[in-house]
């Protein structure tokens, strides 16, 4: 069986790993979760992140015709239109981005969204087929952390996004709407049911307490052994007492409003206004409840 060409690139203000995945017959390629660089406090948005990915695939003769979302990120935003746009690629996302679109339109008060889930050009459906150059690519549904998680497995590998992290790190949250620390579980055992010499490629690393380089490659045989989440021998039950208990504490991710607002969309903004300016909305409520 062949195996992809992968090519990983680190954003380390947002902590999300990218990855340019090939076919070495065809030297057709796919970009899976592409970082739009943002600054909150300016509202400045700048590509210097996909150009990277960009002059890579060219200087190294690979052809972009795919961007591969693993679900809507509430961490960053996608650069996928800037790629989609520069090689002609299209944008592909799981089909239950539909939920999650029904679920922030009310919150966001965004009555022109599509929640069709039209904006991108390709839905998954689980179990879905489809190619990147003559490499089989399988579509896995994982929801948990958001509704509409998905995994793409490629030969002995799988880019499971945000299910997973690494065995010292852990699992994603999963008190996102939608989201589920039980379905989550159910999630993962499926993607640790995979053999374990299978190879799983991260979409966020933090470095673990004690250590001291990013990584985001690890196999189903190290998660099994050795997660400190949800290792063999770990209950459903167990899982989630300690998942909800841990997202209770965490924060909101910095860039999540700007970001779900933009994901939902396939990484387009609103188009601008006369200005040449784009808006984003920021939902604003009395913590008294007052009006």
């Amino acid at each position: 069986m062949s195996q992809p060409f992968i090519e990983a690139f680190f954003d380390e203000p947002t902590h999300t790993i990218s990855y340019l995945v090939g076919d070495p017959a065809t030297r057709i390629a796919a970009v899976i979760d592409p970082v739009l660089d943002f600054d909150m406090a300016s509202g400045v948005a700048d590509t210097g992140s996909a150009e990277r990915i960009v002059t890579f695939a060219s200087d190294h003769d690979w052809r972009i015709e795919m961007v591969l979302e693993t679900h809507a990120h509430a961490d960053h935003l996608s650069a996928a239109p800037f790629i989609a746009a520069h090689t002609g690629a299209w944008i592909g996302i799981g089909a239950h981005i539909r939920d999650v679109q029904k679920i922030f339109r009310p919150v966001f008060a965004m009555d022109d969204l599509k929640t069709d889930g039209s904006d991108f050009d390709r839905l998954f459906e689980d179990g879905d087929l489809f190619a990147i150059g003559i490499l089989q690519v399988e579509v896995l549904h994982v929801p948990g952390h958001t509704p509409a998680d998905v995994a793409y497995r490629v030969g002995d590998t799988a880019f499971v996004g945000d299910t997973l992290f690494m065995p010292d790190y852990g699992t994603a949250r999963a008190d996102f709407p939608g989201g589920s620390a039980r379905t989550l579980y159910r999630s993962i055992r499926r993607l640790l049911a995979l053999p374990d010499s299978t190879r799983l490629f991260l979409c966020h690393d933090y470095k673990a307490p004690g250590r001291d380089d990013y990584r985001w490659e690890t196999t189903v045989g190290e998660q099994r052994r050795s997660s400190v989440h949800v290792h063999d021998g770990v209950s459903e039950d167990d899982f989630v007492a300690m998942r909800e208990q841990r997202d209770a504490r965490l924060s909101v991710p910095k860039l999540l409003l700007p970001s779900i607002q933009v994901n939902i969309r396939a990484g387009h903004f609103v188009e601008a206004e006369a200005n040449g300016v784009s808006y984003l909305r920021i939902p604003v409520k009395w913590k008294d409840g007052r009006g």
